[in-house]
């Protein structure tokens, strides 16, 4: 098991390898596993890199993100033309209807409503968004409306996992309420854990996944 001392190193280095990431704005601090990550980026795009970058490194418990956004003078624009940019994004790449989602931009941040069949269209939206210039944040508050059985989707999230050969797949469980899937167990590695997370959302019918998931090395 790392110490938190090597798992700050880890991370930093892990920043640093990161491209899209400007390591030297970013500061981290380790206590008991759980990493912190702060300081200020040009884009909201870097700090999502920054964050996948820091849940790559093996040994990372939870993490918690509290970098700031501040863009340059030339990545600056009024809430009036992201909107307008994030409604043409989604109609380029996501296939859904012109109305389907709605779109509220604040001070650069975006919020998402509107209701869905799947999953993967709510991602999708999410995806097209965060890349945007100017956007500073991105909220998803679509809805999923597709209804299937508990027992049905039980099944299928508990197929997914073992046709996916996740590692950790005897040792987790999927709880249903109605829509809602809880994840419960154990897991060696956030990758292991992210693709149990991926497994219960491709399930159709799921509304929300609630990860309970232990991480042990």
């Amino acid at each position: 098991m790392k110490t938190d001392q090597q798992l700050q190193q880890d991370v930093l280095a892990e920043l640093k390898w990161e491209p899209a990431v400007n390591a030297t704005q970013i500061g981290v601090e380790v206590d008991h596993g759980v990493v912190t990550l702060a300081g200020h980026v040009a884009s909201f795009t870097e700090k999502w890199h920054a964050e996948q970058a820091a849940q790559r490194v093996a040994g990372v418990q939870a993490l918690a993100v509290e970098i700031d956004v501040q863009l340059p003078g030339s990545s600056r624009r009024t809430d009036a033309d992201i909107a307008r940019s994030v409604q043409n994004v989604l109609q380029w790449t996501t296939y859904l209807g012109k109305d389907t989602i709605k779109v509220l931009v604040e001070n650069g941040a975006v919020t998402l409503t509107g209701t869905v069949e799947w999953q993967y269209q709510r991602q999708a939206a999410v995806n097209a968004v965060r890349f945007l210039m100017g956007v500073t944040g991105v909220s998803d508050h679509i809805q999923l409306k597709t209804v299937m059985s508990p027992q049905t989707i039980k099944a299928d999230i508990e197929a997914a996992l073992q046709r996916r050969a996740v590692q950790d797949a005897r040792t987790i469980s999927v709880e249903v309420h109605g829509s809602d899937i809880t994840l419960t167990g154990t897991v060696h590695s956030w990758a292991e854990r992210e693709m149990a997370r991926r497994s219960a959302w491709s399930a159709a019918g799921v509304h929300q996944v609630v990860d309970k998931m232990v991480l042990v090395s």
